[in-house]
């Protein structure tokens, strides 16, 4: 699959102004519950009751509020086998694995200043 960029005006790209689409589409994608959902699914296709178990402590409403967003946005594939009972699955488009580096990258910054975050926040608590 290749994924058009996206040729609109500056304004829209630009993550300061509140009416750019950059915007919207950040602060959608940079939930806690997305980050995590995209995170799991890059490790490959899950079903729903897969990517619950695998998300600790998503209810079923946020991880279907969160997925159809993602889906919405092209991130996130949902394929639906016409079984008995209907199989879905949800994987990540090419959109959705670039993303997912960008998270893989959060996570890393994360593991390395755990630590200090954490002796930061208790001296600025004290």
């Amino acid at each position: 699959m290749v994924t058009k960029q996206y040729t609109g005006s500056p304004d829209e790209a630009d993550l300061r102004r509140a009416d750019s689409l950059a915007r919207t589409i950040f602060s959608d994608v940079a939930n806690k519950w997305a980050l995590l959902i995209i995170e799991a699914l890059g490790e490959g296709t899950l079903r729903f009751s897969e990517l619950r178990d695998g998300v600790e402590g998503i209810s079923h409403k946020m991880l279907t509020q969160n997925l159809r967003m993602l889906e919405r946005y092209g991130l996130v594939e949902r394929t639906v086998h016409p079984v008995v009972p209907p199989r879905v699955e949800y994987t990540l488009t090419e959109p959705g694995q670039a993303l997912r580096v960008t998270i893989d990258g959060l996570c890393d910054w994360t593991h390395r200043y755990l630590g200090h975050i954490e002796a930061s926040r208790d001296h600025f608590d004290s």
